[in-house]
C-alpha cells in the first residue's frame, strides 16, 4: 500500500563543523501510497487496522513514523476529517492554553514564531501535508480525554485544535 524511501540525517559535529549523514536504519518516509485496496475495503462496514510498515521500492521493509503514515493515507484517500490523536490537548499558545481553530497560514506562522515547538512541528507539519493532498480539515485531539473522538465528531466545539485551509 505504500512504497517508502529510506531517511538519513545530516548532522554537523559541534567540534569540527564536519556535516555527516547519519544512518537511522530500517526508517522510511513514504513515497507513493497505492489506495486500492483501501478503497476496496471502504463502505464495507470493515474497519481496516494499518500497521506503519512501508515496503522500499527494492523490496526492503521500513518503519514509518505512524502519524507521518496516517497523514499520508488520509491525503491519499482525500479523506474529509482526519484525526491526529496525541497526549496533549492540540496545538497550545506561548500561554498553554489550546488554540481551537487555525488556518494553514497561522500554523506556519506559529512555527516561525516558536510558539509551536519540539514533537508538534512533526505533528503539524503532518497535518499541512495532509491539507495540501486535499484533506478538508486535520484535528489534533488528547486521546487520553475519555471520548474525546465523540466529542471531536459530535458536539460544536470539538475537543482539540481543527487545522483547515
Amino acid at each position: 500500500m505504500v512504497i517508502a524511501r529510506k531517511v538519513t540525517r545530516k548532522v554537523v559535529d559541534p567540534d569540527s563543523n564536519i556535516e555527516k549523514v547519519v544512518d537511522l536504519g530500517f526508517v522510511g518516509e513514504p513515497d507513493k501510497v497505492d489506495t486500492t485496496v483501501l478503497t476496496q475495503i471502504l463502505g464495507r462496514d470493515l474497519i481496516p487496522v494499518l500497521a506503519p510498515v512501508a515496503s522500499a521500492a527494492d523490496g526492503g521493509t521500513f518503519n514509518v513514523n505512524a502519524d507521518t503514515f496516517a497523514g499520508v493515507i488520509a491525503g491519499a484517500l482525500k479523506a474529509k476529517r482526519f484525526l491526529l490523536l496525541t497526549d496533549v490537548p492540540g496545538v497550545l499558545d506561548k500561554n498553554k492554553k489550546l488554540i481551537d481553530n487555525l488556518s494553514t497560514k497561522d500554523v506556519r506562522r506559529l512555527i516561525a514564531d516558536g510558539t509551536i515547538s519540539g514533537g508538534m512541528i512533526p505533528k503539524v507539519e503532518t497535518c499541512l501535508y495532509a491539507i495540501e493532498q486535499g484533506v478538508e480539515g486535520v484535528v489534533i485531539l488528547d486521546g487520553k480525554v475519555q471520548h474525546a473522538v465523540l466529542l471531536e465528531l459530535l458536539t460544536d466545539h470539538g475537543a482539540g485544535t481543527l487545522i483547515h485551509r
